[in-house]
């Protein structure tokens, strides 16, 4: 059994951004890492992108009932029919959730991470709620803050302390 990686973010990303977004889904495709999306466009298509491209499993959760509405590089499609709710699905699929900027959707989707005890890694250098949650500690529940980064080497180092750490479960 793999690493699940849920990704979340903007609807909407800029060249930059969309390149860093592939870049981290081939990445987590050679650790091997199962990567799981709200499976639509932007930062969810860009990752799914290059998840596919290296050989990797993407799977879209999404919100409608269509999954039509799916990008094209989700190879599991698992429409839920339940709009916005369908972010707690999103983190409770996931052994560790990386934010890339984002908005109102991606913060409640931090939120319910936290509430469900997942690590959450936050990308600072493309603004939105990544950036603001950075380093913070949402409230007393948990100890850890947000941990924030800037680089894809950044993120595998901390993917591969929570395995040590024995906060991922990592099943070869």
């Amino acid at each position: 059994m793999s690493i699940q990686v849920t990704i979340i973010g903007d609807s909407y990303a800029e060249p930059d951004k969309y390149d860093f977004c592939v870049k981290l889904g081939k990445m987590l495709a050679e650790m091997n890492a199962i990567v799981i999306t709200g499976g639509r466009s932007g930062v969810m298509e860009a990752v799914s992108k290059g998840v596919f491209r290296a050989g990797g499993l993407t799977i879209g959760i999404l919100p409608g009932i269509d999954r039509r509405e799916a990008n094209e590089y989700c190879r599991v499609i698992l429409p839920t029919g339940l709009g916005h709710g369908r972010n707690s699905v999103t983190v409770l699929a996931a052994d560790v959730v990386i934010a890339v900027g984002g908005q109102a959707g991606t913060l409640t989707e931090m939120g319910f991470a936290w509430i469900y005890n997942k690590p959450v890694i936050a990308v600072r250098n493309f603004g939105g709620w990544s950036e603001k949650m950075s380093g913070q500690v949402i409230d007393s529940r948990r100890p850890e803050k947000i941990i924030g980064v800037n680089t894809l080497e950044e993120i595998k180092k901390v993917i591969e302390k929570l395995i040590r750490d024995g906060r991922i479960l990592n099943h070869p």
